[in-house]
């Protein structure tokens, strides 16, 4: 139990030193540059302690939960006995490892949807949008384009592919999509995808791609366990450009007189 408390003094203090930057940045531009005194500082106190204090939890969560679980989901995906191979067999067949692309498709899914940041922006562009822009229709895209590009990436990993072919042709898309979107989307897609890499998916996400690597044979957890994050922010901006050529296409063939 003294370990424990002692763990989490010193992550606590590890946390202050990170986000004192951040403090000192505002609070001197608060008294220094603009020159007022800060507003509410009883309430902004008991926020930045709040918040000191939930970084806190939220790592030692992870150290003792999701990272964990990543990688043992991983372990168990890819098993043997659970594949259905020969442990001596040597050789790794991509077709032999479809329940961890399904797994790896619905993990990016359920967490993209789970998403805070991805929430909040989702809501602020169907209240900006006037309801054009629906919240649950942009956070179902971008959760498709997150289980898509995790479930490509677990197929990277198995397959021991290239890495910069997926990142190329996968911006060449992006690239492609840009130019015969509809503006009003293009600086929302780029921020739905960055919106996806946050708390809840890049845990989640690391562990599993760490934990593949190391449990399929041939693979570096260095070289080849990391990069589906890469993955989770690219594809969900394809998903949302190409969710609004779709609605854009379908708007069309309803009204042609407007288009």
């Amino acid at each position: 139990m003294i370990d424990v408390v002692i763990q989490f003094v010193f992550t606590l203090l590890e946390i202050c030193r990170d986000v004192l930057p951040i403090a000192a940045t505002i609070i001197g531009f608060q008294l220094l540059v603009i020159r007022r005194p800060i507003a509410h500082t009883r309430k902004i106190l008991i926020g930045f302690v709040s918040v000191l204090f939930g970084i806190v939890f939220f790592l030692k969560g992870l150290d003792m939960a999701l990272f964990p679980l990543g990688k043992l989901m991983a372990a168990q995906l890819t098993l043997p006995e659970f594949l259905g191979v020969e442990p001596t067999a040597g050789k790794v067949d991509w077709r032999d490892y479809a329940w961890v692309y399904a797994f790896a498709a619905s993990i990016g899914f359920a967490t993209a949807l789970a998403e805070p940041s991805l929430l909040a922006v989702a809501l602020k562009a169907e209240k900006i949008s006037g309801g054009t822009i629906r919240a649950w229709g942009l956070r179902i895209s971008v959760a498709l384009g997150v289980g898509f590009g995790i479930a490509l990436g677990a197929f990277r990993i198995v397959t021991g592919s290239e890495f910069f072919l997926f990142i190329l042709g996968g911006y060449l898309m992006v690239v492609i999509q840009t130019r015969s979107a509809p503006e009003l989307i293009l600086g929302l897609a780029y921020d739905s995808g960055a919106a996806t890499t946050s708390m809840v998916t890049v845990p989640m996400i690391t562990a599993l791609g760490l934990g593949l690597a190391e449990a399929v044979p041939g693979r570096d957890p260095l070289l080849d366990g990391f990069g589906l994050i890469a993955y989770a922010s690219l594809f969900p901006v394809i998903a949302v450009l190409g969710y609004a050529q779709i609605a854009q296409w379908l708007n069309q063939v309803r009204y042609p007189s407007k288009s």
